[in-house]
């Protein structure tokens, strides 16, 4: 990005029956906005006339047929199908889920060519999405393998950011994925993001554990003491300030969250319950750990809203404001320590 221009967003439309296309539209009637970036919708001009004309929006779009048409000041719409989409508002159908990877497709390869400076994506059902190109748990898995790098599902505000050891897989398998090397991975992906696309010198990261009471001493399971408490250990005597682990069931609800910059979860849903309870609606899903920035809203198509005009746009506007932040402050940071000297030992 050059200097004075703004901030190229790339923007995947997601399911095309859900709300992704009406979050989006909305956040692009305030004119405001297009003086804090320059938007890049993948999709076609025919499926957004769709729902413009049902939900009666009149947010003006620029149409061309390559990123290398896309003008500041204009929300333009990147043509990536020609071909009339058949479009059934809350309803889950091949041709959605078709549609959303196209766009997502689209949308990636601008990224990884540095067409686009960040990538914010609508949400997609990860049912009619799978594939021969799309065999993934959501966007996270997606991105983490066409993109360098591995990656952190951290779910943030500006007060609470959580992240997750593991993700999108079986409860089941939670306790035999767990290792130290896991932890430690994902504990030194927080902390970088922290510090880098946070700018957070010092992050406090609290991790919570495993099993109920964090096992209570083995009573009710021995993972706690005998692979997460070691491994922070050893962060910790890399003079990090990683503390745990915390029993899950009381961190939350006695606020002792609000003492950290990060924290993380053993599994998928003892960090979204908690994060989704405290911030549904304003949150937003960060990808950490890739070499490129990638934002969504804390929520799924509303398949049961969709086509009715009742969506909210909040969580994806702070998606988009979070992409733009995380983009500048890792700028900044590659910028101070790229000529950073080494010290004598």
């Amino acid at each position: 990005m050059k200097k004075n221009e703004t901030i190229r967003v790339g923007i995947s439309v997601g399911d095309i029956n859900g709300i992704g296309i009406e979050i989006i539209l909305k956040t692009f009637e305030d004119p405001r906005m297009l003086e804090l970036c320059t938007p890049l919708i993948f999709a076609s001009n025919k499926i957004l006339s769709i729902h413009k004309k049902e939900l009666n929006i009149h947010t003006q779009t620029h149409g061309v047929d390559s990123v290398s048409k896309c003008v500041p000041n204009k929300v333009n719409l990147v043509n990536v199908w020609k071909e009339q989409v058949e479009v059934e508002f809350g309803k889950e159908t091949a041709l959605g889920g078709k549609y959303a990877l196209v766009s997502l497709q689209a949308a990636t390869n601008a990224l990884k060519q540095n067409d686009i400076d960040v990538l914010v994506t609508a949400p997609i059902n990860k049912h009619n999405i799978q594939s021969e190109d799309f065999k993934f748990s959501g966007h996270t898995e997606y991105l983490e393998a066409n993109l360098e790098g591995e990656s952190l599902m951290i779910l943030m505000t500006d007060e609470l950011k959580i992240g997750l050891i593991t993700g999108h897989i079986p409860i089941q398998k939670v306790a035999e994925t767990i290792t130290p090397e896991l932890i430690e991975c994902k504990v030194n992906l927080m902390y970088n993001a922290l510090v880098q696309d946070f700018k957070i010198s010092k992050p406090k990261i609290a991790v919570l554990g495993l099993n109920p009471h964090c096992g209570d001493n083995g009573v009710i399971g021995e993972e706690d003491d005998t692979v997460i408490r070691p491994t922070l250990e050893k962060l910790q005597a890399d003079d990090k300030l990683i503390y745990g682990p915390y029993s899950a069931d009381s961190f939350f609800g006695s606020g002792a969250y609000k003492k950290f910059d990060g924290i993380l979860a053993m599994y998928h849903d003892q960090g979204l319950a908690p994060f989704k309870t405290l911030s549904f609606g304003n949150g937003v899903n960060f990808t950490a750990g890739l070499s490129k920035i990638r934002t969504s809203p804390d929520h799924g198509t509303a398949f049961e809203i969709a086509g009715k005009g009742e969506a909210s746009n909040n969580s994806f506007k702070e998606a988009l404001y979070t992409a733009m932040d995380v983009f500048k402050n890792r700028s900044e940071y590659n910028e101070l320590t790229k000529n950073k000297l080494r010290t004598r030992k």
